[in-house]
């Protein structure tokens, strides 16, 4: 098995999840006894939470790219950002080290697209639902996205960074959730993107009345698939 870098922390919530679906598969691809050869680095995200806020990107991609580096010194032979939004700056990070970071959205278009799916909605923080960073990438796999509705980008935010991202997990939250779900199709679409690594908390990834694009769990495959030469 090849050596995976992650860098994780962005949150802790999600890292551990990204945990628990690479190995549960490295494990079903191998034996039982199997667990993934991970260089795992959990940054304090306390330092990257302002970005949301202010003009801090540059020193988010400064952070990633360092840690992405010690991976690859470390011996990662691939990498992947255990988070949406900080994929914003992807490039810069990806322009650091010579060995491949798989990109979150790339994985999920890719899945799309060989189901089948024309239509969607994207649901995670504010900067993955407005902006073209994340967009794109489905956009580019044939997938058209329906426009973020402002409101739900608002109780996104807040469930996201206020409860998620702490480990807590609501009914309202997941209420809140379905309610959307059920508007996105009424509005015609196909499938609804979790863009965002603790969506899946509260929401059934595998019973809703959409057919449900968790990036967390695609690209923990992708991760796994990599690890076992797969991919």
């Amino acid at each position: 098995m090849r050596k995976l870098g992650l860098i994780g922390g962005m949150s802790w919530v999600s890292t551990r999840t990204y945990y628990s679906h690479i190995n549960t598969i490295v494990q079903a691809g191998t034996d039982r006894r199997s667990s993934a050869p991970l260089l795992i680095e959990s940054l304090d995200f306390s330092q990257l939470y302002a970005v949301r806020e202010q003009d801090g990107w540059d020193k988010a991609a400064s952070i990633l790219s360092d840690s992405a580096k010690r991976l690859e010194t470390c011996g990662a032979g691939a990498v992947i950002i255990a988070a949406n939004s900080m994929h914003k700056v992807y490039d810069t990070v990806a322009a650091a080290v010579s060995v491949p970071i798989l990109h979150i959205a790339e994985c999920v278009g890719e899945k799309m697209k060989a189901d089948g799916i024309a239509t969607a909605a994207l649901f995670g923080t504010s900067n993955v639902m407005t902006e073209s960073f994340y967009r794109r990438r489905l956009v580019s796999h044939g997938i058209d996205l329906l426009p973020p509705d402002m409101e739900n980008v608002e109780t996104l935010d807040r469930i996201i960074y206020d409860e998620l991202m702490v480990g807590k997990v609501t009914r309202d939250a997941e209420r809140a959730l379905k309610t959307m779900i059920t508007v996105k199709e009424q509005e015609g679409a196909e499938a609804i993107v979790l863009a965002c690594t603790e969506l899946e908390l509260v929401v059934d990834v595998d019973a809703n009345v959409l057919p449900i694009y968790d990036s967390t769990r695609i690209h923990a495959e992708k991760a796994a698939e990599w690890i076992l030469g797969e991919g």
